[in-house]
């Protein structure tokens, strides 16, 4: 039980981290982990281009599966279907994008984040 509350404080950190690098990209972050009955979206954000939907995956170094890998043709519909809910919600002009934000931690008490950031990954 120990072990998953640091696990999900690092995943929190994960996201956090992800949503500084968006905004020191020219981002505004709208949401982070909108959901509904089919899930949650970890963050939404939109620059003048897009309204992005990112899906967040933060791994160990060593672990076995990356994050990409990790995102399933049953998540990318989940989150789909998430985003079209958001855009009907809210509504935009914009057009969505889907990205996967990989964030690597080496250290579970004290983590050193590095973020591969795949636009367009689905």
């Amino acid at each position: 039980m120990f072990t998953e509350k640091i696990i999900d404080g690092i995943g929190k950190k994960g996201e956090d981290f992800v949503c500084d690098y968006l905004r020191n990209h020219g981002f505004i972050v709208i949401k982070q982990n909108f959901s509904n009955r089919y899930g949650e979206i970890d963050i939404i954000a939109e620059n003048d281009d897009y309204i992005v939907f990112i899906e967040v995956k933060t791994r160990k170094s060593d672990a076995m599966v990356s994050g990409i890998d990790s995102v399933d043709s049953a998540k990318i519909r989940r989150i789909r279907i998430l985003a079209n809910d958001f855009m009907n919600k809210f509504f935009t002009k914009k057009p969505p994008r889907f990205d996967v934000a990989e964030v690597t931690y080496y250290n579970e008490t004290d983590p050193d984040f590095s973020l591969n950031y795949i636009v367009s990954a689905f």
